[in-house]
């Protein structure tokens, strides 16, 4: 349950982020309200992951594939341009987080 919490919290953190950039600097009412209600709920969820994950590793796959999702996000929706550093660089998130996931003895499975 608490990586359903944990998959939840990263799901309304790349919403907040999203609309985050079409709030357009908060300026507009309707994606301001969305990030902040995603916020909210995204840090409600990762808090009831903690009860179980340890931090360090929650919080490292909540901001990797955060960070992961949200450059999808941005490449696939906003049209963002993305270069070789880019790739690679995703790239190795997502190795990190498979290495916590998989190899650490710090990580709940």
């Amino acid at each position: 349950m608490q990586y359903l919490y944990l998959g939840l919290a990263i799901v309304f953190e790349v919403v907040g982020s999203s609309f985050m950039k079409a709030s357009y600097g908060f300026t507009k009412l309707l994606p301001t309200i969305i990030v902040a209600v995603a916020y909210l709920t995204c840090f409600y969820f990762l808090s009831l992951s903690l009860k179980t994950i340890p931090l360090g590793t929650a919080y490292a796959i909540w901001g990797g594939l955060g960070i992961v999702l949200t450059a999808l996000i941005s490449i696939l929706v906003f049209n963002h341009a993305v270069d070789i550093p880019t790739i690679v660089g995703i790239i190795l998130i997502v190795a990190g987080v498979f290495i916590i996931n998989f190899f650490s003895k710090t990580a709940v499975h």
